[in-house]
């Protein structure tokens, strides 16, 4: 017997502490225990701990020397340290399940990839609009709807792309401002690429007056347009009747240019400027600003003048071959295309 147990028959005060004082004894021989196991398992616990610390460095070796990684890095920069990343993890996370297991801790194995499940679940929730652009941005560095320095519109948003981050999509707007728009905004807006063809067409509008020749006036127009340094002769210029009026009528004018050489608004600038001095030089102006009530008589020598220089010249009704090139050449470039050939 133990002598506080002896004590404790001749005690009273030591007798009502007798079971904390078990207790305590018994703490101390589990720890005791616990602590001799540990030492009798220290080789094994040095070993795990050496398994895990070569599975890190196997990891990382490994991602950086896998061939088809570099091969995916080359056309896309983002993709790459995602993959590596993913690649050093599942090694990583493949030695630690080693360890734990010669450990003889398979079900801590459970009960943390159990809470791992409760936690990713709980922060899912939590960060879902970080979840989403990140994601986002993955899908959009897989499909790449443009490159760094691409002239495009996101929605009502238009500038020049800068980069593409895991969280956001950075434009350069036209007034020099740097403009952040979160990649899931991108991914599931209507975007327009100016950049991906070349060719750009830019059009404008003029106004002439019912006096004159609307034929004539075309004809000038185009041949104007067509002599602008960066014009494209083809497509070649054209021109159309917008709207009819009782004073006159509304042109719209189109040209094309490629954009790498030329600019696009400094083209229409140009277009615009020497289109309307042409046609002032041809004595063909836009109506007047002012409703004016001319008391006069019209012969029908004069009215049929007037029919006579519109019908002289017919005008092309033919089916506008201009895009089809760029349609064509488009469908080739993009993979995974789900649409049938027309038959």
């Amino acid at each position: 017997m133990r002598l506080y147990s002896m004590i404790a028959l001749d005690i009273p005060a030591v007798r009502e502490h007798l079971p904390f004082l078990q207790s305590v004894e018994n703490s101390f021989a589990e720890v005791q225990e616990k602590f001799a196991k540990l030492i009798a398992n220290l080789p094994l616990l040095v070993v795990a701990v050496l398994i895990v610390a070569f599975a890190m460095w196997f990891g990382s070796w490994v991602s950086r020397r896998m061939k088809i990684l570099r091969r995916i890095s080359n056309h896309n920069p983002y993709m790459d340290g995602l993959l590596r990343n993913i690649v050093k993890f599942l090694i990583v996370l493949g030695g630690v399940l080693i360890a734990l297991d010669m450990l003889g801790a398979t079900s801590l194995v459970g009960a943390v990839l159990g809470s791992a499940g409760v936690v990713g679940l709980v922060l899912g929730f939590a960060f879902k609009d970080i979840a989403e652009n990140y994601v986002s941005g993955i899908l959009l560095s897989i499909r790449q709807p443009f490159y760094p320095g691409d002239s495009v519109r996101i929605d009502t948003h238009e500038g020049r792309v800068v980069a593409l981050t895991s969280r956001a999509t950075l434009l350069m707007t036209p007034d020099g401002n740097q403009l952040l728009l979160p990649n899931a905004t991108v991914f599931k807006s209507v975007m327009l690429n100016y950049t991906r063809n070349p060719r750009r067409r830019f059009d404008f509008s003029t106004n002439i007056d019912v006096g004159t020749s609307w034929s004539q006036a075309m004809n000038i127009g185009v041949e104007t347009i067509a002599k602008i340094p960066g014009v494209l002769s083809d497509p070649a210029p054209s021109a159309l009747i917008q709207n009819l009026a009782d004073n006159g009528a509304t042109l719209h004018f189109f040209g094309w240019i490629d954009q790498k050489k030329s600019d696009l608004s400094k083209t229409r600038s140009e277009a615009m400027r020497l289109v309307r001095r042409k046609l002032r030089e041809a004595g063909i102006t836009p109506p007047d600003a002012t409703q004016k009530v001319v008391l006069a008589r019209i012969t029908n020598e004069e009215e049929s003048t007037h029919i006579a220089n519109e019908a002289q010249h017919a005008g092309d009704v033919s089916v506008d071959r201009t895009l089809d090139e760029a349609v064509a050449h488009a469908n080739q470039t993009e993979g995974g295309n789900l649409l049938d050939d027309r038959p």
